[in-house]
């Protein structure tokens, strides 16, 4: 007799437990070696999960919505389905006579049950089996339609959602650009901000309807933060600010947002060229000294709708053109809100920009991320009454910003210089970014 269990796999470096999103399968189905049975959310992401035996989905140990620590059994496959009733003893506590295997060690989880190789759409991806978003498997299931007769728009020929919704006539499938986001769901951050200068229109963080006196819980996500935040007060750190006018670069943002450009794209673009030129504030510190990093990946911060904060990175944002960026950034933001996001998509980053402007704020002190060396605090943007270079009283729009420095590494006169060049191309040379 052959009863294998289904272990909480290692998805990232960082997870130390995992929570069931759903289940795939249900006790009693077939299981294919290879198949997804079960949808695991990591600290980032929600990935597949697929089961290295054939056989039956005999008892589920974990439910949806629960979580387990890595390497816990979660559920047991039956190679046959006269076993499943012994598989459901071993989860009630009671023996079982035949002989059955050894329970798969730790360090084994991946082997008995593991996400495929990642593909770019945060999906799963063999060439030998179909692949299909958890998303357009519910959907299928919903609509009756056999996901063996559709042709998958997404990377890699992935179904989503809309080529399920097309094959019973909603919608049009959708055609593949190079970055497509699988699951379109309205953005965290919206393409346009409420007022000049804010890099873009951030929705409030829905709070959950918490009953007064109710513990609840954190998320995965929330727990991953909690590490991030006291990891990071290790480090020494130091805070400058500036105010920088953006009547230039609001002039600029207003002239091709009809083009889809964000004021993200726009600011991401600018800190990025500014760094070109002061490398050590894109830099890191490391044991064996500072850590120059080979490309300028510009870090986002993004509120999550159910909680939590998740960093989607643009990657070498100092080369890609401002209207590129700008789709990156949306795919970026509509992925991550699907929770489809890559590791690599959040946590390559070498310098991270927080934007609370959208909320009305004046200044704020951003916690620096770790392994990284620098993050740019972005205020809002408002008229003020200066003196002008004539000697006169004008109006113009202005925004603070503060950044935050690994002290072991960069020093104020440093963070300072970067700050200047910063609102030297903003207020003199916005055009640039559109180079």
């Amino acid at each position: 007799m052959s009863i294998h269990e289904v272990f909480m796999p290692a998805l990232s470096s960082t997870m130390t437990e995992g929570k069931i999103v759903s289940w795939v399968k249900s006790p009693g189905d077939k299981v294919e070696k290879g198949e997804t049975v079960v949808v695991v959310e990591s600290d980032k992401a929600d990935m597949d999960v697929e089961s290295f035996y054939e056989g039956f989905l005999a008892h589920i140990i974990v439910q949806a919505g629960e979580t387990a620590p890595i390497g816990a059994a979660i559920a047991y496959v039956a190679e046959t389905e006269a076993e499943i009733e012994a598989a459901k003893a071993m989860a009630g506590g009671g023996s079982v006579v035949a002989e059955t295997p050894a329970p798969v060690p730790v360090a084994a989880a991946a082997a008995v049950a593991t996400p495929a190789t990642a593909s770019q759409n945060g999906s799963n991806h063999r060439e030998e089996r179909l692949v299909v978003s958890p998303r357009a498997r519910k959907l299928a299931k919903e609509l009756r339609v056999d996901l063996n007769n559709l042709k998958g728009s997404g990377p890699y020929g992935r179904i989503v959602a809309e080529d399920v919704e097309a094959a019973v006539g909603k919608v049009q499938p959708p055609t593949t650009p190079a970055v497509t986001p699988t699951q379109p769901t309205p953005p965290v951050i919206s393409a346009a901000p409420p007022a000049p200068a804010k890099p873009a229109a951030v929705t409030a963080p829905v709070v959950s309807s918490a009953v007064p006196g109710q513990v609840v819980p954190l998320t995965t996500l929330q727990n991953a933060v909690v590490r991030n935040m006291v990891t990071s007060l290790s480090v020494p750190i130091f805070h400058v600010g500036y105010t920088i006018t953006t009547d230039g670069l609001d002039k600029l943002y207003k002239q091709i947002k009809s083009k889809g450009v964000t004021m993200t794209a726009l600011l991401a673009k600018a800190v990025a060229v500014t760094l070109q030129k002061h490398p050590l504030l894109n830099a890191s510190y490391s044991d064996q000294g500072i850590v120059y990093h080979p490309n300028i990946n510009i870090s986002v911060a993004v509120a999550m709708d159910d909680g939590g904060l998740i960093t989607p990175v643009l990657q070498k944002a100092d080369q890609v053109d401002i209207y590129s960026l700008s789709r990156n950034w949306k795919s970026l933001v509509d992925r991550a809100r699907a929770k489809q996001l890559q590791p690599e998509e959040y946590n390559s980053g070498t310098f991270t920009l927080s934007n609370l402007g959208m909320f009305g704020v004046d200044t704020f002190d951003a916690i620096l991320p770790p392994g990284q060396g620098s993050i740019l605090a972005i205020a809002a943007a408002r008229p003020q009454v200066v003196a002008t270079s004539d000697g006169l009283f004008g109006v113009r729009q202005q925004m603070k910003v503060n950044i935050t420095c690994d002290h072991r590494i960069i020093y104020g006169a440093h963070a300072a210089a970067f700050l200047q060049d910063l609102a030297k191309l903003i207020e003199t040379n916005p055009q640039s970014l559109t180079l």
